[in-house]
C-alpha cells in the first residue's frame, strides 16, 4: 500500500494538533528504550526530564495524525518500505527557474508532467532559509525559504511522490536565531554550541587528532555580550556546530525531526551525521554516541511514524559507512553507497569492471527493513573517501587527474595531522565520463553514459539520480568562478524555457539521456528481480563486461545484466551454471531479442561498445 498519490495533504496530518482523541500512551518498551538511550548518551547527567520531554513530543505529534493515517500505518509493512518502484529524484528546490512562478510550484509541474511515473520519490535538498552553502547553513529548520515558495508547494507536490527532507542537525548558520542568541548569552542557548575561551583550552595534540571534511579552521572567534569566544565549526565559519551534549539541543532537533514527519517526510536525509559528537581526544567521527542519537530517533520513528525511514550521509570509507546501518533493525533504514560512484567511474576509466564486481561481491543485505542508496553523482560531487580501502593511491590519483583534464575540481580535507588529501572530485557525472574537445561521436559518449548510469539501477538497494544527472549536464565552470565554489560546477541553475526546449530537441544531450534513462527506470519498475530485498550474484565474465545476477527468493523470476564497460564490441559466454536454475530461453528486456543456451550449455552474446542487455529467464 502506497502512502503517496492522495488528494489532500490533510488527509494524513492535522496542520493543528487533535486532542479530543485519546492520547498516545507509548508502550514500556520503547519507553526503557528511550531511556536507555539517553542514559548512554548522557550517562551520570542522565536527567529523567529528557525523556520526559521526549515522550511529551512524541504525543504532540501523534496528536497530528489522521485516521486514515492510522489506518495506513496499521498495513504498513517494513519489508515493503522501498520496492523495485521506489527511485528517488534529488534536486534543489529552485534548481529551475522562470523568473516569474514560485520555483516549487515549477518543480511540482515538471514533476507530474515528465515523471510522475518514473520516480517515486522526491528529494528536495534543503528549502529552509539559509545564509551560505546551498542551504546547508540553515536559519530557520521550520520554515520554507520565500524565495523557493511555502509549505502549501510542498504539500502540493506530496499529492503525487512520497517527500525526503534534509535533516541538516550537525549545525546551524552563524545568522540563525540560535546562535544570535548566544551571541547575546540568552542562558538558554549559551550551551547550544562548543565553545573555548581561548586557544589555549583545547591542545595541539587534541587538534590532530580530529578528521574534518574541510580544510578552514575548526575553530572561530566570534564577539558575544561577555567578550570573544572560540566555536566549533567543522564546515565553514558560517556553519555552527550543535552541541549535543547538551539535552536541550537533542529535544529541540527531535522537535523538527517530528516537524519534517507531519509536513510531509517520507525519508529524513541525515546530513553530516558523522560529525554530531564532539569529544576531545577523540578523531571526533563515527563516536558511538553519534549512532546512539541515530538509534534514539529510529526508536522514535518506529513507534510513532513507522513509514518514515532514516538515511545517512557518510562520505567515509566503505566499512565505517555500512556501519550506519547498525544491526539492521536499529539504525538507517538507507545508507548512501558512497563507494559506488569512484568505484564506476574508475572502471569506465580503465575500461575493467574488476574492483567494481570485486567490491559489488562482498555487498550483502543488512537487513529485509535497510538497503543501499545507489547514487554516482549528487549536488556536492563524487566522494573518493570511500573507496581508500578499496582502490590503491595511485589508482585514486589516476582518477583525479583524468577528472582536473576533463574540466574537473577537487576539494580536499583535513586529515588531523597536518597533512590534507582528496575528499571530492567536483564535475558533473557527463562531463566526467566526456572530455569536450575528444573527437568522438556524439552517440558513443550518450552510450558510454546511459551504460555508467544503468549500474546503480541492477544493484541491491534505492537508485537516486541527481536532476542534472538526468538531464546529462556538462560542468559549468563559469558559475566556480563567479562564486568561487568548486562545488558550483554541477548546480547550474536552469531556465524553464531552456529546458523544456531541450527535452523535446533530438538533438540535445537531454533529450537522449533522458529518455535513455526513464526508459530503463520503467522496465526495471516492473521486475521484482529488482527489489532491494531480491538476490544479487556477481558473475565474473570478463574484465570488460560487468555481470550481474538479481534473483527472487523463490528462484523463480531471475534477470542477468550486463554492462560493456569499453569502446570496443564484445562476444561473452555464460555457462547456465552461473544461474540459479537452468533454463534455455533469454529474453533482452530492452531490445526484444531471445538468446537460447548452446549445445554446451553456454549463454553466447555480443555486446556493442557501451551496450546494456538485462536477460530475463523465460
Amino acid at each position: 500500500m502506497s502512502i503517496h498519490r492522495t488528494n489532500a495533504f490533510e488527509e494524513f496530518h492535522y496542520l493543528k494538533p487533535d486532542y479530543r482523541n485519546r492520547i498516545y500512551v507509548p508502550t514500556a518498551e520503547t519507553t526503557e528504550k528511550i531511556k536507555n538511550h539517553l542514559r548512554l548518551l548522557y550517562k551520570n547527567q542522565y536527567n529523567p526530564i529528557s525523556l520526559t520531554e521526549i515522550l511529551r513530543l512524541m504525543q504532540v505529534y501523534y496528536a497530528h495524525k489522521t485516521p486514515p493515517m492510522k489506518r495506513f500505518e496499521k498495513k504498513f509493512k517494513p519489508d515493503e518500505r522501498f520496492t523495485q518502484e521506489d527511485v528517488v529524484l534529488i534536486t534543489y528546490g529552485d534548481l529551475v527557474e522562470d523568473g516569474q512562478t514560485r520555483p516549487l510550484k515549477i518543480l511540482t509541474d515538471l514533476a507530474e508532467k515528465y515523471l510522475e511515473n518514473v520516480f517515486s520519490t522526491i528529494h528536495i535538498l534543503p528549502f529552509f532559509p539559509y545564509s551560505s552553502d546551498r542551504g546547508f547553513a540553515v536559519m530557520d529548520f521550520e520554515e520554507v525559504d520565500g524565495r523557493l515558495g511555502t509549505w502549501d508547494d510542498i504539500s502540493a507536490l506530496r499529492r503525487k511522490f512520497k517527500l525526503m527532507f534534509d535533516g541538516v542537525f550537525n549545525h546551524v548558520s552563524s545568522q540563525s536565531t540560535w546562535f544570535q542568541e548566544f551571541l547575546n548569552q540568552k542562558p538558554y542557548f549559551r550551551d547550544f554550541f562548543t565553545v573555548f575561551s581561548t586557544r589555549q583550552k583545547i591542545s595541539e595534540d587534541h587538534l590532530h587528532l580530529i578528521v574534518r571534511p574541510r580544510t578552514s579552521d575548526i575553530l572561530t572567534e566570534f564577539r558575544t555580550l561577555y567578550g570573544s569566544r572560540l566555536v566549533w565549526t567543522t564546515f565553514s565559519p558560517d556553519q555552527i556546530d550543535l552541541n549535543f551534549k547538551n539535552p536541550r539541543v537533542l529535544q529541540k532537533v527531535i522537535e523538527i525531526l517530528l516537524t519534517y514527519v507531519k509536513r510531509g517526510a517520507d525519508i529524513i536525509r541525515l546530513d553530516a551525521v558523522t560529525y554530531l559528537w564532539e569529544e576531545l581526544g577523540t578523531s571526533c567521527v563515527h563516536l558511538e554516541q553519534s549512532h546512539e542519537i541515530i538509534r534514539l530517533f529510529r526508536t522514535i520513528l518506529n513507534a510513532v511514524a513507522p513509514h518514515v525511514a532514516l538515511i545517512t550521509e557518510t562520505n567515509v570509507p566503505h566499512s565505517d559507512n555500512i556501519r550506519y546501518f547498525g544491526d539492521g533493525q536499529n539504525e538507517a533504514q538507507l545508507v548512501y553507497n558512497f563507494a559506488l560512484p569512484p568505484l564506476v567511474l574508475h572502471t569506465f576509466y580503465t575500461g575493467n569492471s574488476d574492483r567494481l564486481a570485486e567490491w559489488a561481491a562482498e555487498l550483502s543485505h543488512p537487513s529485509d527493513q535497510a538497503t543501499y542508496f545507489n547514487f554516482l553523482s549528487s549536488h556536492d560531487g563524487v566522494g573518493v573517501m570511500a573507496v581508500r580501502d578499496i582502490l590503491s593511491a595511485e589508482e585514486i590519483e589516476r582518477m583525479v587527474l583524468r577528472v582536473i583534464e576533463y574540466g574537473g575540481f577537487v576539494s580536499y580535507k583535513d586529515n588531523g595531522d597536518g597533512t590534507t588529501s582528496v575528499y571530492e572530485l567536483n564535475t558533473t557525472w557527463f562531463s566526467a565520463l566526456n572530455r569536450d574537445d575528444n573527437d568522438e561521436s556524439f552517440a558513443m559518449q550518450i552510450h558510454r553514459y546511459i551504460a555508467s548510469r544503468s549500474i546503480p539501477l541492477v544493484l541491491m538497494g534505492v537508485p537516486g539520480i541527481y536532476l542534472h544527472g538526468l538531464l546529462g549536464s556538462k560542468n559549468d565552470s563559469d558559475l566556480v568562478f563567479e562564486q568561487q565554489e568548486t562545488r558550483s560546477i554541477n548546480r547550474k541553475n536552469l531556465r524553464l524555457a531552456e529546458l523544456i526546449h531541450d527535452l523535446e530537441d533530438p538533438r540535445s544531450i537531454a533529450y537522449h539521456v533522458s529518455r535513455g534513462l526513464i526508459r530503463l527506470l520503467q522496465i526495471r519498475k516492473q521486475e521484482h528481480s529488482f527489489h532491494p530485498n531480491a538476490g544479487q550474484r556477481i558473475l565474473n565474465i570478463d574484465p570488460a563486461i560487468f555481470a550481474v545476477l538479481r534473483f527472487t527468493s523463490d528462484h523463480s523470476e531471475q534477470i542477468l545484466t550486463l554492462v560493456n564497460v569499453t569502446s570496443e564490441p564484445i562476444m561473452i559466454s555464460v555457462p547456465a551454471s552461473s544461474f540459479m536454475r537452468r533454463l534455455l530461453k533469454w529474453q533482452d528486456l530492452l531490445k526484444g531479442r531471445q538468446y537460447t543456451l548452446d549445445e554446451n550449455n553456454l549463454l553466447r552474446i555480443r555486446l556493442r561498445p557501451y551496450q546494456i542487455a538485462w536477460l530475463k529467464a523465460l
